[in-house]
């Protein structure tokens, strides 16, 4: 659950895809209909990217995607983490709870030393 101390800070996922992407397909198959569903969903709601494509207003990435997908963990459309490819659902919801958590902490803390 996201602590109400970031809730000034936006945290969002930037799903990186494109056609013909197997691992996007199981993405959208095993994970993206759950994924509002989640505590990681709500803390970080999905957007969407064609590889190749600008980013969407408002973000900026570290550096462009090598391949699809790439998730990128974004905090006020910042890029703050990324995961790079599909490896299933079993290990995708523990490494992106992770990113996100990390996220979060991270959040936190700027906000901690920020505030006298």
């Amino acid at each position: 659950m996201v602590p109400a101390a970031i809730s000034a800070a936006e945290l969002s996922m930037l799903i990186v895809e494109q056609p013909g992407c197997h691992y996007c397909a199981r993405f959208d198959d095993e994970i993206a209909p759950k994924w509002p569903k989640t505590d990681e969903g709500r803390a970080a709601p999905l957007q969407r990217m064609r590889m190749g494509a600008q980013p969407p207003e408002g973000v900026t990435l570290d550096s462009p995607p090598p391949l699809t997908p790439t998730f990128v963990v974004l905090v006020d459309g910042a890029e703050h983490g990324r995961l790079i490819g599909y490896p299933g659902e079993d290990f995708f919801w523990p490494m992106i709870a992770q990113l996100i958590e990390r996220a979060e902490m991270d959040v936190i803390a700027d906000q901690a030393e920020a505030t006298p």
